[in-house]
């Protein structure tokens, strides 16, 4: 049994990266909260796996004991601290009605819309820094650098944004949409549900 524990596992995730670029990086969580890379074999902090979110590597936060996964658990503990420090990005108002949907009946399409929001963004993000590219250097950028930049360059920017917008409408559209075949004639309320033809 002991040689078991000793021997390396076989399984897709469990592979070097080298090998494997699409694995997934295991971190473990220890009852001490400190958090283990098994790729590296070194305990690492929060602010290391911040630095992976945004490097773009695919993990999962396992607790050591129960493997449970506390990948989201860890995410949002991020997501504290950013919000706790520096330029936090939602206000007391937003944070308000995002608790508000927990339980209610549109919880789930409120995280389908807010999801495919967040992606619509970056995508919109993407497309601008690929316009935008060789005027500057993003790592560099602050916040308050990034205000001033996107105010120069107002044309492009009202064209980006508009075009998000759009798909914005759109994906709320669709969610209307979605609710009304959903609530089917349960809960008529004006405005939801299919459009009369």
């Amino acid at each position: 049994m002991s040689s078991a524990r000793r021997s390396r596992p076989t399984s897709p995730a469990a592979e070097p990266v080298a090998s494997a670029p699409t694995a997934v990086r295991v971190l473990k969580k220890y009852p001490n909260r400190r958090l283990y890379d098994t790729q590296t074999s070194s305990y690492i902090t929060l602010a290391d796996v911040k630095q992976m979110v945004l490097d773009g590597h695919a993990f999962e936060v396992r607790d050591a004991k129960s493997g449970d996964d506390l990948t989201r658990s860890i995410l949002l503990q991020i997501i504290l601290e950013e919000e706790s420090t520096g330029a936090p990005m939602f206000s007391t108002e937003s944070l308000a009605q995002i608790i508000r949907f927990y339980g209610h009946a549109m919880q789930g399409v409120m995280g389908s819309y807010l999801e495919q929001n967040v992606q619509t963004f970056t995508d919109l993000q993407s497309r601008f820094a690929e316009q935008s590219k060789g005027l500057y250097d993003p790592k560099n950028f602050t916040p308050e650098m990034w205000t001033q930049f996107v105010s120069g360059q107002a044309p492009m920017m009202q064209g980006l944004m508009g075009s998000y917008l759009e798909q914005s409408k759109s994906l709320f559209a669709q969610m209307q949409e979605r609710m009304g075949k959903q609530a089917g004639g349960l809960f008529p309320m004006p405005g939801f549900g299919a459009p009369k033809k």
